[in-house]
């Protein structure tokens, strides 16, 4: 952890919860679901389409899933009466994935279900280590079920993540869609990659794989390291602008996807790269988070990593280099 990373966090008790809603309302929908539909709605223009997150994770007593439950059925309806480009990301533990495995793979098959009815795609969030496993197991147990709507996220920082890509392949074979990222959390040396240069690496050798094994494959990231080795990546696969995916083992296509592959970015982060990448003609999505539990959000995200302390930093103090 850097020393002005160190400094933030340890002045976070201190901060007035106004400063932190300033700083969230870049990376923050709102706090309800009408404010993350205007929001969308708004955006449209850019050329971008969505994945929605209901903030919230790692519940304490089983009862609280059900306000997620209900909230992500509350989130399809809005999706599919707007008419919105738009699919869901959701994070198992909110719905009770250390607590009692079944009922979170009751509650989680409620929503795929429904999402699946409105042919809206679920991502499911990968958090810790703790749930790498269990997340994986539940995406090949709703695709057992005949769900093929559902996927979920990989953090290219952990040293299993190269086998966990090969077994995913291996048991959906053109059914695998995966979402790529470095990884927020902040896993120990003995199972992660610490240093930036070895995480990009990694991730630049998990897009590669993937590409090459016919995933469909999601690259969130804003690093430019990222970004332009995917692009090289992709013309070496016989990529083409506005042609259909050329590859012979590519993951069967579905509603609301690019071809074969696609950018995502964080809301509030890195909007000048993502327009350029829409208006060059790749499919960019961007990731709206809302709900009521932004605070707690926020500092949690800044406790994993006390490196985005800049980022905050650069958004209060000059906000005009960071667009939406």
């Amino acid at each position: 952890m850097g020393l002005f990373g160190r400094i933030i966090v340890g002045l976070m008790p201190l901060t007035p919860k106004f400063v932190i809603n300033r700083v969230a309302r870049r990376y923050v929908a709102g706090s309800d679901l009408e404010s993350a539909i205007a929001l969308m709605q708004k955006m449209e223009g850019e050329g971008a389409c969505f994945t929605i997150d209901v903030l919230g994770e790692e519940i304490q007593n089983i009862g609280e899933a059900r306000y997620f439950v209900d909230e992500y059925s509350r989130l399809i309806d809005e999706i599919t009466i707007s008419n919105l480009d738009a699919n869901i990301s959701l994070k198992p533990t909110a719905f009770g994935l250390l607590i009692d495995e079944d009922i979170a793979l009751v509650n989680i098959e409620e929503i795929v279900e429904k999402a699946a009815i409105n042919n809206i795609f679920v991502r499911l969030d990968m958090e810790n280590h703790r749930v790498t496993q269990p997340t994986i197991d539940i995406v090949f147990k709703m695709q057992s079920r005949g769900y093929n709507n559902i996927g979920t996220v990989l953090q290219s920082r952990l040293f299993r993540t190269t086998d966990d890509i090969n077994n995913i392949v291996k048991q959906l074979g053109g059914l695998a869609d995966l979402r790529i990222c470095k990884g927020i959390y902040l896993e120990s040396a003995e199972i992660a990659e610490t240093g930036y240069r070895e995480i990009v690496d990694a991730t630049n050798s998990c897009i590669e794989l993937m590409l090459e094994l016919g995933v469909y494959t999601a690259i969130a990231s804003h690093d430019l390291p990222i970004i332009n080795h995917t692009l090289e990546s992709l013309k070496n696969n016989g990529f083409e602008l506005g042609k259909p995916d050329p590859r012979p083992n590519a993951s069967e296509s579905k509603e609301g996807k690019g071809e074969g592959y696609e950018f995502q970015f964080l809301l509030g982060v890195r909007g000048d790269v993502r327009r350029k990448l829409s208006a060059q003609g790749h499919r960019t999505r961007v990731y709206i988070p809302y709900g009521t539990r932004w605070y707690e959000y926020s500092n949690r995200r800044l406790r994993e990593n006390p490196d985005v302390a800049w980022h905050i930093a650069k958004a209060l103090l000059l906000p005009w280099t960071n667009r939406r």
